[in-house]
């Protein structure tokens, strides 16, 4: 792989998160009509960490249960979603151990790994025929929303940063001909 390949593929996994995210367009909005409370339950935050594990699995570096990616997630739903994707986040939950335990038989925090894995990766799927037949008046796909939470929580925790991404606390200046190495991870920003 060569560098530019390395950039585009860091800019498409990072500019991802972004591109849909209302939060950073609106900003955060206080005072929700929806009850979220329940986002932050040892229960709810255990399923969101394991979801986001599922998308992050613990490597070399570590996952996104290291990160907290749960409390990030709920938090983030709570403080700066609307009330309609508070909502479709809410229920995609449920319907998250549905799907589960329709296709396995079992709920999503008592299926194994490879399980959650081929759940999450059809649901993925699923979530991406949506958004290409989407209008923008329609409403968002949970998965979706998950998925780039689970991103953007992981990759700006201090374990995602410092581990998964190359940082320097301090940068030098900038070099555009830096040499780049098959392998080596991308820089985090400072």
């Amino acid at each position: 792989m060569n560098r530019r390949d390395a950039i585009s593929r860091v800019g498409l996994l990072l500019g991802g998160t972004v591109i849909g995210a209302e939060f950073f367009i609106s900003g955060c909005k206080s005072g929700s009509s929806v009850n979220t409370d329940d986002l932050a339950s040892a229960d709810t935050t255990a399923f969101l960490d394991e979801v986001g594990e599922t998308i992050f699995p613990e490597t070399k570096t570590p996952g996104a249960k290291a990160a907290k990616v749960g409390a990030f997630m709920a938090l983030m739903v709570k403080d700066c979603y609307t009330a309609d994707d508070q909502k479709i986040f809410k229920k995609g939950i449920s319907d998250l151990d549905e799907a589960c335990n329709k296709k396995y038989g079992k709920k999503f925090m008592q299926a194994d790994a490879k399980q959650r894995t081929e759940l999450l990766t059809g649901l993925d799927k699923e979530a991406k025929d949506y958004s290409k037949s989407k209008k923008p008046e329609d409403a968002n796909h949970y998965f979706t929303m998950m998925k780039q939470l689970t991103i953007l929580g992981y990759f700006t925790s201090e374990v995602g940063a410092t581990k998964a991404l190359r940082y320097l606390p301090v940068p030098g200046k900038y070099d555009g001909n830096y040499p780049y190495k098959k392998g080596d991870k991308a820089w985090a920003l400072s």
